[in-house]
């Protein structure tokens, strides 16, 4: 952090945050001088039952993964062919109000990823994002704003359908993988588990 003195020079100092407070703040010079004097912050506590339930949520998800592969793939398709995916994109840059049909296709999407977990609330970004795109009617006058109006309705169907792509991706498996695929992680932070 930094401020200025009346005579414009910067004081600068560091602060040391451990889990959201500040434990101290010092001058950057004493730091500077004595970096050993800065501990290394702990690792948050994920032990107990917090860790437990992080654990088996994480199970119970892998577990209706593999449950709903076979649906979650046919939607994946539905979502994937002509009229599901070409025609529905061709739309947008047809300006046709029948990209708005897009709508309804991410929220079939965004219920079958919900049923996956039913018990976590979805990530907020991604609801933020699917609030955007899906709270629309087509009124004459969008013609006017077409990308302005349009544009969250594909960005909420992109995301959409990407999630269900990594959910159809590693419905396949057994236990959580030590090294993290990106797709993968996405998953966890779409339910709040990373």
């Amino acid at each position: 952090m930094y401020t200025s003195a009346a005579d414009k020079t910067w004081i600068e100092y560091v602060v040391r945050f451990t889990h959201g407070r500040v434990e101290w703040i010092r001058p950057f010079e004493e730091e500077r001088e004595a970096p050993e004097a800065i501990p290394p912050a702990p690792e948050p506590p994920k032990a107990g039952a917090e860790a437990q339930t992080a654990a088996g949520a994480e199970e119970a998800l892998l577990h209706n993964l593999r449950r709903d592969k076979a649906a979650l793939e046919k939607l994946l398709q539905a979502n994937s062919d002509h009229w599901g995916y070409e025609d529905s994109i061709y739309r947008f840059y047809h300006q046709s109000f029948k990209v708005y049909g897009l709508r309804q296709q991410t929220q079939s999407i965004v219920d079958s990823l919900q049923a996956l977990a039913p018990d976590r609330p979805l990530n907020r970004w991604f609801l933020e994002i699917i609030r955007s795109g899906t709270g629309k009617a087509f009124k004459i006058e969008d013609n006017a704003r077409w990308t302005e109006v349009t544009r969250p309705i594909l960005e909420a169907f992109f995301h959409a359908r990407f999630f269900l792509e990594m959910a159809v991706r590693y419905a396949d498996l057994d236990a959580p993988p030590q090294s993290l695929p990106s797709g993968y992680a996405a998953l966890l932070y779409l339910f709040g588990l990373r």
